[in-house]
């Protein structure tokens, strides 16, 4: 565990080059929204269909290209110990718009089978904390999410 943990550090502090840092960027988001399909501990049609369409259509990338995203965010988000490691990414990086988006997009994932869970719920309000949005930047993002399920 912990030589995993080096390694991830590792990666990220080698991450030196504009490329490097935006695909590091990346993968934390696609981690972050594959931490909330996890959470209820079942894995719905609606949210495996609608997650390479949100990553496409937000980072301007192919579909394709948004599959070898998710692929490559399943192995680092499957070694990480904490949201802290991906959060810490977003903040270095984003403006606050970013951020909410990222947020958006959390909790349409989390709506798309129709209910809420409480362990997204949780994760959600755990990654809101760390990205240090207001409690009402989360409560707008949620309802705006609602509206548009």
């Amino acid at each position: 565990m912990i030589a995993k943990l080096k390694q991830f550090l590792q990666s990220h502090a080698q991450a030196t080059t504009p490329e490097d840092q935006a695909q590091q960027l990346k993968l934390a988001a696609v981690s972050l929204l594959l931490e909330v399909m996890y959470a209820d501990e079942t894995l719905d049609e609606e949210e495996v269909a609608m997650l390479p369409d949100m990553i496409s259509g937000n980072l301007n990338i192919s579909a394709a290209e948004a599959n070898v995203l998710i692929d490559e965010a399943k192995l680092v988000q499957g070694n990480s110990i904490s949201l802290f490691e991906f959060t810490a990414e977003i903040n270095a990086q984003c403006s606050i718009e970013q951020k909410q988006k990222l947020l958006l997009c959390m909790w349409k994932l989390a709506y798309s089978d129709g209910k809420l869970c409480r362990n997204e719920d949780q994760i959600i309000r755990r990654t809101a904390d760390l990205l240090y949005l207001k409690h009402s930047e989360v409560i707008q993002m949620r309802n705006i999410a609602m509206e548009e399920r």
